[in-house]
């Protein structure tokens, strides 16, 4: 699985989760940290909670990869599951909007996800 294929099983199971706003970012070539970064909105902890479950669960079902690193810390309003060649940001609208993670990205890294096959 290239690393692009698992940012868009990330992306799919986050949008099956019912996250928001979910932006699809390739670095490659950009950041010495992550090839991709996905980041998303949920509406409250639980939500939150739940797309991170979600998410870890459907890429290990899915396609046998685990994150290397979760920082499941929901209470927060911001967690990270960290597969190495992609970082899955989950975050509140206000933590989001507060941190304004995407600033570091430039808006042409941003990729459309594709429609599922």
């Amino acid at each position: 699985m290239t690393s692009q294929e698992l940012a868009f099983a990330c992306a799919y199971a986050a949008d099956d989760a019912k996250a928001t706003d979910i932006a699809v970012y390739d670095l490659r070539g950009t950041s010495s940290i992550t090839d991709f970064a996905i980041v998303c909105t949920a509406t409250s902890v639980p939500h939150l909670r739940a797309v991170l479950r979600d998410v870890d669960k459907y890429v290990d079902e899915q396609h046998h990869v685990s994150p290397v690193y979760a920082e499941r810390t929901p209470n927060a309003l911001w967690s990270v599951l960290d597969y190495i060649d992609v970082m899955v940001h989950v975050m509140a609208a206000e933590v989001r909007d507060f941190y304004g993670l995407e600033a570091f990205w430039k808006e042409e890294n941003r990729i459309p996800l594709p429609p599922r096959a």
